[in-house]
């Protein structure tokens, strides 16, 4: 035997749902954003946030760092929903429309593919009035979980 402790990470994820919940919501920057998460599943998560005067570009749009940050949270939420500490390696962001001042925009994180080390994610960005952006990213996976987990197994 290897003497790898073999991980049920969907049984974490349902084990530990609220812990991890709770850990997703100490991001500050997300926090100050005014970010909420609506839901959190296995290897996905959908957030929203409404787009506010502070958040506009020179041209009365919202900024794309607004957009990016967003997306960058449902990736963030999505790949560490299995209590695993998991951290960004490439994010691709593709602007395909505008978002105006009061826009809800809701970003949904869906995963690919995954594996002990890496994961893949495709995010999308939406107004009610349509798609605004969509992101691939992958994910490293590191070697610690943030919640805990039983070794006895």
């Amino acid at each position: 035997m290897s003497g790898k402790t073999f991980v049920d990470e969907r049984e974490l994820h349902r084990k530990h749902y609220d812990e991890i919940c709770e850990k997703l919501q100490q991001d500050q920057f997300a926090q100050f954003l005014g970010v909420k998460l609506l839901e959190l599943g296995e290897g996905t998560a959908t957030a929203e946030l409404t787009v506010a005067e502070h958040m506009l570009n020179a041209h009365g749009t919202a900024h794309g760092a607004i957009i990016f940050s967003l997306a960058d949270f449902v990736f963030a939420a999505a790949c560490n929903s299995y209590g695993k500490t998991s951290v960004a390696l490439s994010m691709n962001i593709g602007f395909l429309a505008a978002a105006m001042k009061g826009n809800r925009l809701v970003a949904t994180a869906t995963e690919e593919k995954k594996n002990n080390r890496t994961a893949w994610y495709r995010i999308r960005v939406e107004t009610e009035h349509g798609l605004v952006a969509t992101l691939d990213a992958l994910a490293y996976r590191k070697n610690e979980y943030f919640v805990a987990i039983d070794e006895s197994k």
